[in-house]
């Protein structure tokens, strides 16, 4: 019989990010291009509730929406090959990695984590999952953001860097999975501030899989 402190920790998953994977993303930040992924990690503290709005922390006057494909695990994996990849997921998802820009580049000129700006309560949006046979490829996947109505960014995971079986590999060399870890695979180009009243909605294809309010 499991104790109650096990089965608290048999529920905790892993926000995995990464960072700079499309190249039109990077060249609008300025960065540079990694040889190998940038990974960080998200605590499950943030994610934002369903149905919760999005509150603008008081710790930054620039947060920006930064769309990205999910993948959720469905089971443990280490040291996983790409060719063995697919097996580990079953499920696609939209969800938007906020980062507070300002207080990111203050840490990044002192070479400081990121974590303060993009791992903070509600940074972490994870809306609906699809099972990715409702797609012909995951490597094809077409993907849009508006905000206001307006589209604000739009990506297609064939201009990834590093495609999803690809990241899978190189984050197991790392992290072991474990099942409901999620991935958030990088933004495309488009980036921006969010404000007051802001209206965020996200789709792939044609399936709108998050709605959210900003405040």
């Amino acid at each position: 019989m499991l104790n109650t402190s096990t089965v608290c920790l048999l529920s905790i998953m892993k926000i995995i990010c990464v960072g700079r994977n499309y190249s039109a993303h990077i060249e609008e930040l300025e960065n540079e291009r990694p040889t190998d992924p940038i990974l960080f990690l998200k605590p499950d503290t943030s994610i934002l509730l369903k149905k919760n709005p999005f509150f603008i922390p008081d710790f930054s006057d620039d947060v920006h929406y930064e769309v990205e494909v999910l993948v959720k695990i469905k089971k443990i994996g280490k040291h996983i090959q790409e060719k063995f990849a697919h097996k580990y997921y079953d499920e696609i998802g939209l969800g938007i990695d906020f980062t507070a820009r300002d207080l990111q580049q203050q840490l990044k000129q002192k070479g400081l984590p990121w974590e303060k700006a993009k791992s903070f309560d509600g940074a972490a949006v994870v809306g609906n999952f699809l099972t990715k046979d409702t797609f012909t490829s995951v490597n094809d996947l077409n993907f849009t953001l508006q905000k206001n109505g307006e589209t604000v960014q739009t990506g297609n995971t064939s201009l990834m860097l590093w495609k999803i079986d690809a990241l899978i590999e190189y984050i197991s060399k790392y992290f072991t999975l474990k099942i409901g870890d999620i991935i958030f695979t990088g933004t495309p180009a488009g980036v921006g501030k969010v404000n007051p009243n802001d209206v965020l909605v996200g789709c792939i294809e044609d399936k709108e899989l998050f709605s959210i309010k900003v405040k």
